[in-house]
């Protein structure tokens, strides 16, 4: 499928301001960008990096006052998918050495603290994709989706307490679970194809049988189609924009559509996986 993306971020700045930027889609062999503009107003001098994962980051340095970021893309999203059942976790053993860093707690996914309820809870359930769903489905179940519940401290172990959060804290608490269980896990932000209000939107990846699958806990976007943006241990790592400086946001807009209007499908239980 064929997506039009969108961001626009407005900042006032009142002191001069580094921002790395992390809002254009990533390249990927299964999320090809057909074509895509980046505007800054005013205009500024521009560093660019590329990060495993895709991720792509964008550093600028801003004077004091008013600051614009406007992105647009279109995106040729071809992701591959699998029967879940046949999703085997991979030993650690074996995982490829660049993956195994997804192994350890982080900053805002403390698998080490949560290791004993992971384990009790889950341990015993046949190892794979579908225990990884379980986990979701039990985050769904157990935790609330409130907006303003959380804040940019929130962390998995904060939310297991709270029972609330938003797209972020699921994705964190997924994430620490799957990695108390010896199952790689990243955090990742996308444009959301189906999330109502549009948002930028955090979900996260397990590596699984060789590759990484996606994975949503507050199901409230179509994993078909999820633009991915950034990947990391947590969300530090992938945020939109983290900013040197002092400056505040005044605006935010994000959006995606289908290019060609899609035909409603009966749904379908496939592992989604993009790389």
């Amino acid at each position: 499928m064929k997506f039009n993306v969108a961001s626009r971020l407005a900042y006032e700045v009142r002191d001069t301001t580094v921002f790395l930027l992390n809002i254009e889609a990533a390249a990927l062999r299964n999320q090809k960008i057909l074509s895509e503009r980046l505007n800054l107003t005013p205009t500024v001098a521009v560093d660019r990096h590329e990060l495993d994962g895709g991720t792509r980051l964008v550093r600028v340095v801003v004077e004091p006052g008013t600051f614009e970021v406007d992105y647009a893309a279109t995106i040729d999203l071809s992701m591959y998918d699998a029967d879940p059942a046949s999703l085997s976790e991979t030993p650690v053993a074996e995982l490829p050495l660049e993956v195994t860093p997804f192994l350890n707690p982080s900053r805002y996914c403390q698998s080490d603290r949560l290791a004993r309820f992971a384990l009790r809870e889950f341990g015993a359930l046949p190892p794979g994709h579908q225990r990884v769903t379980a986990i979701c489905n039990w985050i769904y179940d157990h935790v609330d989706y409130l907006s303003g519940s959380s804040t940019s401290e929130t962390s998995a172990y904060d939310t297991m307490v709270q029972r609330a959060g938003v797209c972020r804290d699921f994705a964190h608490l997924g994430i620490a679970f799957c990695r108390a269980l010896s199952i790689p896990a990243r955090f990742a932000s996308s444009y959301a194809w189906q999330l109502d209000p549009p948002d930028f939107h955090a979900v996260f990846e397990c590596y699984l049988d060789g590759a990484w699958y996606l994975f949503d806990p507050t199901r409230k976007a179509a994993l078909q189609g999820l633009v991915r943006i950034g990947v990391g241990r947590d969300a530090a790592d992938a945020a939109f924009a983290t900013i040197f400086g002092n400056a505040v946001m005044t605006d935010m807009a994000v959006s995606i559509s289908p290019v060609e209007e899609v035909a409603d499908e009966e749904p379908t239980v496939r592992a989604v996986g993009i790389a």
